[in-house]
């Protein structure tokens, strides 16, 4: 496959998208219920995009409550290759100052309350998470994101808290120990689901904080939060019309990590002992690798 059909999860701050053309909205349902808002459909250039904002238009969706399942098969069923998520987020290391973008590349689930899987009894898979993100699409997010003026990272461990509290000192100082880079609450099993539904994932962290680690600077709070994230989203969004414009004349080449067709190493029910209502729900996310 040589076509972009680039799925855009936007996080707390970025609600929309600049510059799409043909754009219309889709409100639609999975087997996994409602994704958090109607996907936003459009082109820039050649490239084919659909937006969703991961917390709803008006932030009105908890972490805990993002409906990552329904959201990652809506992407799916609309046609996505390859998934960018934007995310806000803390600094955990001195390095990374607010109004900085780093693109992560590693993640440590502390969340606990959440749907992390579409496979389940019936039709059991063990997808690897090894290497998480897509490197091809992380270098293609990171360039567009400097070529617009952003101060870009590249690499870094990205700690999944549940939320919606900001952390204590004793957890701020716990993560840095652990050699943590940045704090957020919505990467996974964000990443997870993409990686079960074979399609490549990147993140672009906008930091907007420190946490409540330096004591120098006030502990996190939503004010704080609020001046930096609005720099931080117009940069994000003149980053993604910079990356669709430069994927306009890229061809899609696969993941090279495998995402593509990493389900065919991951099933592991036998086909005796598949439950087909199980199947049948599960089409929209791994037909490929169970009909194939």
């Amino acid at each position: 496959m040589s076509k972009w059909t680039l799925g855009i999860i936007g996080g707390s701050g970025l609600y929309e998208i600049d510059g799409l053309e043909d754009r219309r909205e889709e409100q639609v349902e999975t087997a996994w219920g409602k994704p958090s808002d109607a996907l936003v459909r459009g082109r820039i250039g050649k490239v084919e995009l659909v937006f969703l904002p991961r917390h709803g238009k008006g932030h009105r969706i908890t972490p805990t409550d993002v409906p990552y399942r329904a959201n990652i098969a809506a992407l799916k069923a609309a046609g996505v290759t390859d998934i960018l998520s934007i995310s806000a987020c803390g600094s955990l290391q001195e390095v990374y100052a607010p109004g900085e973008f780093v693109a992560a590349d590693q993640f440590i689930d502390r969340t606990f309350a959440r749907d992390k899987t579409f496979f389940g009894a019936g039709m059991v898979a063990h997808v690897s998470m090894a290497e998480p993100v897509c490197p091809r699409l992380s270098g293609l997010a990171a360039d567009a994101a400097e070529a617009v003026g952003a101060k870009m990272h590249r690499g870094g461990t990205y700690l999944a808290m549940e939320g919606p509290q900001f952390s204590s000192l004793a957890e701020s100082k716990l993560y840095r120990q652990w050699g943590c880079d940045v704090i957020g609450m919505t990467a996974m099993p964000e990443a997870k689901l993409a990686r079960e539904a074979e399609l490549p994932y990147a993140i672009l962290c906008m930091v907007t904080d420190y946490d409540c680690w330096r004591a120098e600077t006030e502990a996190v709070s939503v004010t704080n939060v609020l001046e930096i994230m609005g720099q931080n989203s117009a940069l994000a969004r003149k980053a993604v019309v910079e990356l669709a414009e430069r994927l306009s004349g890229t061809e899609r080449t696969p993941d090279p990590n495998g995402t593509d067709t990493c389900l065919d190493y991951a099933l592991i029910t036998a086909p005796s002992a598949r439950d087909p209502e199980m199947l049948d729900r599960l089409q929209v996310i791994a037909g490929r690798a169970l009909n194939g």
